[in-house]
């Protein structure tokens, strides 16, 4: 049997030395190593050899199988170096031409405006709160003051899963979470950027879109406080030269409520079309928070008071590039994109 297995083992270097292709050499393996290979069926015959030569005979199997997989493996690295120098010589690669131009990207202008908005706040010491878009009525609505029969949720025509569950209309719901969490502590400073939704769609409105809401509550915090904080942002966001003014208005979670307008960046509130000459463009809502919004988050509005702001970052882009349909900001139109 052992002389067997030294002819087996020869015939089998043999064929190895002569491949001259790996798909040979895997031919090779199956005929030796195989299930049904030469080599396999000595070891599947062990039990006719006597009981005092298998141990001799299970060792002289093993080496002869390593010897035979080393020459395999040695012989396919040969082969295979063969091959790569061979397709090496035959291409003519000319290392002077240019490689591939790949087109840059860049961030997204609603992102760029959103970064300068955190930024801008950062500074001022606040701090970033973001939950979640699919919210509860109770958060997007009741919370802030806005029950079920309030005529203001007509002004927010809103996408329900279900009577208690909606895509969150104003990152509002985020300033309730926040305060809900802090209570009692002081200050609360926060803002809330993130995506909300209305069935809004033309040009000026989209049902998907993006809003920036602030929040400060602490003792003693008045509607001066309010107006210097979003002069100050008005600045720094359309130029040191801008003056800002408060109109009377209403909104369901602040009292006294005020839409904010600032000079017009263009004519320098001369009037012009974009401020419809009036020398003004309005930029977003703002007031005191209510004394209800605070009672219903457990703060009491007899030791602490605040304000809130809210804007969309969507105007804010459009104001400050220009741009004049907001659907183009959503369309992917990669002319449109690289302008900025």
């Amino acid at each position: 049997m052992l002389a067997k297995l030294s002819q087996i083992e020869k015939e089998a270097l043999a064929a190895v030395a002569a491949a001259a292709e790996v798909a040979a050499l895997a031919d090779v393996r199956v005929a030796y190593l195989g299930k049904k290979g030469h080599i396999t069926q000595i070891s599947r015959n062990m039990a006719d050899i006597p009981a005092k030569e298998r141990p001799q005979m299970g060792q002289a199997i093993n080496q002869v199988k390593e010897a035979v997989e080393k020459a395999i493996e040695e012989k396919t690295t040969l082969l295979q170096a063969a091959a790569l120098s061979a397709k090496l010589a035959e291409e003519k690669i000319d290392i002077s031409l240019p490689g591939d131009i790949f087109a840059r990207g860049s961030r997204h202008i609603l992102d760029t405006v959103i970064t300068d908005i955190e930024e801008i706040f950062l500074g001022m010491g606040y701090t970033i709160a973001e939950g979640p878009q699919v919210e509860t009525d109770y958060y997007n609505f009741e919370a802030l003051n806005i029950p079920p029969d309030h005529p203001a949720r007509d002004m927010q025509d809103s996408f329900y899963f279900s009577d208690n569950l909606l895509l969150r209309t104003q990152t509002s719901s985020m300033q309730v979470r926040t305060m809900e969490e802090m209570r009692p502590q002081l200050p609360v400073k926060i803002i809330c950027p993130g995506t909300v939704y209305r069935r809004d769609d033309d040009a000026t409105h989209s049902p998907m879109f993006h809003q920036v809401e602030g929040l400060y509550i602490d003792k003693k915090v008045s509607l001066a406080d309010l107006k210097g904080t979003l002069l100050y942002f008005a600045r720094q966001m359309f130029g040191e030269e801008r003056e800002i003014r408060l109109r009377p208005s209403y909104f369901p979670f602040t009292e006294p409520s005020a839409e904010v307008d600032i000079s017009c960046f263009v004519c320098g509130g001369k009037g012009c079309r974009l401020c419809k000459g009036s020398g003004w463009i309005e930029i977003l809502g703002s007031g005191v928070v209510h004394p209800h919004v605070l009672e219903m988050s457990g703060y009491d509005p007899e030791q602490c008071t605040g304000f809130a702001f809210g804007l969309g970052v969507e105007r804010i882009a459009m104001l400050k590039y220009g741009i004049n349909d907001i659907r183009l900001l959503f369309e992917n139109d990669v002319r449109f994109l690289k302008q900025f």
